[in-house]
C-alpha cells in the first residue's frame, strides 16, 4: 500500500524554510505542488501530508515533469526562461538551465535524445537536441525553433519518439512536428481551448481536452492528417489528462464543472466521475490508484480525492494558483 494508504493524520504547521529538513522526514519521496503566482514549489511530506517546505523558482512556474532516468524533477519557470531542477527523492534544488526561452509544458521523448518546450507567450515549438555527459545529467541543444499558431499549450510525444503533438489554445488547432526533422507533418483545426493532450499507449488515438467546452475530442492520429472520431462529454472546462495506470484508462480535470472523468480510451466513453473541487487542474495518482492528487488551482490548496468512496478526504493549503502536482511513487504514466 502506498503511503496514501494509511490513515489521514491533521495538518502540522509548515515548517519555516530557514528551519526546514533538508531531506523529508519520513524518508518516502515527497509530493510537489507547482504554485504559479508565488513562484515556489510545496515540498509536502507524503506520510503526514503536511507542508514542510516552500522551494524557490523561476518567474510564473507552470508544469512539473520527470526526466526519463528519473534523477531530476523539472519545474518550466515560463516567464522566467529558465528550469528549475529539483532531486525528486529529498526536496533538494540541483541546479537552474537558463537561456530556455518561454518553457511553459515540456516534454523528453522516451528515448531522451530530443526534449521540447511549449512557448505559451510567444507562439513556437522549441525543438533540443539531448546530450548525456558520462559524469552524469543531461545538456540540451537547441536544434530548431518551430513556428506554430497562437498559444501552443501541451505536448506529447509518441513512445517511438519520432513525433511531438501540441495543442494551440488561442487558434483552436493541433500541430505535429517530425523530429528528426523538426518539420510539421499537419496542422489541423480542432475545438474550442485545446489544452492537455494524451496519447494513447498504443500511439494511434490523441485526446484533447476542450478547455472552452465540455468534451475531450479523441483523434485517430494513424493517419495524415488526423481524422476526428469521437466528441466525449466529460464537464465544462475539460483541462488536464493523467493516466489511470492501466494503459486503458485516463482520467480528466474539468475545471469549470469542479469534476474529474475517467475515460477508457478504447470505448472512447466515459466510466467514472470523481469531485475536483475549486477549479481542478493538473493530477497525480497513487501507486495503487486508491488516491488522486489534485491542484485545486483557485483554493491555494492540494486535494486529495478517495477514488473508491469518491470522497474529498484531505485539502492541504498550498502557495497562489498551483498548477503542476506530482510525486515519485505513482501510479504508471501510460
Amino acid at each position: 500500500m502506498s503511503a496514501l494508504g494509511a490513515p489521514f493524520a491533521l495538518a502540522q504547521p509548515a515548517v519555516p524554510a530557514a528551519t526546514a529538513p533538508a531531506v523529508v522526514a519520513s524518508g518516502k519521496p515527497p509530493i510537489f505542488v507547482l504554485n504559479s503566482l508565488d513562484a515556489t514549489i510545496s515540498v509536502i511530506d507524503a506520510v503526514t501530508q503536511a507542508e514542510i517546505r516552500r522551494l524557490p523558482t523561476g518567474k510564473e512556474p507552470h508544469h512539473l515533469y520527470l526526466s526519463p532516468d528519473e534523477k531530476s524533477l523539472l519545474v518550466a519557470n515560463a516567464v522566467g526562461d529558465s528550469i528549475t531542477l529539483v532531486d525528486p527523492r529529498t526536496g533538494l534544488i540541483q541546479k537552474v538551465l537558463t537561456g530556455i526561452v518561454d518553457p511553459y509544458h515540456l516534454r523528453f521523448s522516451p528515448d531522451m535524445k530530443w526534449f521540447v518546450t511549449a512557448a505559451n507567450r510567444l507562439n513556437h515549438l522549441d525543438i533540443y537536441r539531448v546530450t548525456r555527459p558520462a559524469a552524469g545529467g543531461f545538456e540540451l541543444a537547441l536544434a530548431k525553433r518551430v513556428p506554430a499558431g497562437k498559444t501552443p499549450s501541451h505536448l506529447a510525444i509518441d513512445t517511438r519518439s519520432t513525433v511531438v503533438y501540441s495543442s494551440l489554445q488561442d487558434s483552436d488547432q493541433l500541430i505535429a512536428v517530425d523530429l528528426a526533422t523538426q518539420t510539421p507533418r499537419w496542422t489541423v483545426p480542432c475545438g474550442k481551448m485545446p489544452a492537455d493532450v494524451y496519447l494513447t499507449a498504443d500511439d494511434k488515438t490523441l485526446l484533447v481536452g476542450l478547455t472552452g467546452d465540455s468534451v475531450v475530442e479523441a483523434y485517430d492520429v494513424s493517419v495524415n492528417p488526423p481524422k476526428l472520431i469521437k466528441r466525449i462529454p466529460t464537464g465544462a472546462g475539460a483541462h488536464a489528462f493523467r493516466a489511470w495506470g492501466d494503459k486503458r484508462h485516463v482520467l480528466v480535470s474539468n475545471r469549470v464543472a469542479n469534476s474529474i472523468s475517467r475515460i477508457d480510451t478504447q470505448t472512447l466513453s466515459v466510466v467514472d466521475t470523481y469531485p475536483g473541487p475549486s477549479g481542478p487542474d493538473d493530477m497525480d495518482l497513487t501507486p495503487d490508484r486508491k488516491f488522486i492528487l489534485l491542484a485545486s488551482r483557485w483554493a491555494g490548496k492540494l486535494t486529495i480525492i478517495d477514488t473508491e468512496t469518491k470522497k474529498v478526504v484531505r485539502q492541504v493549503p498550498v502557495g497562489k494558483s498551483p498548477h503542476g502536482v506530482w510525486t515519485l511513487e505513482h501510479a504508471g504514466r501510460l
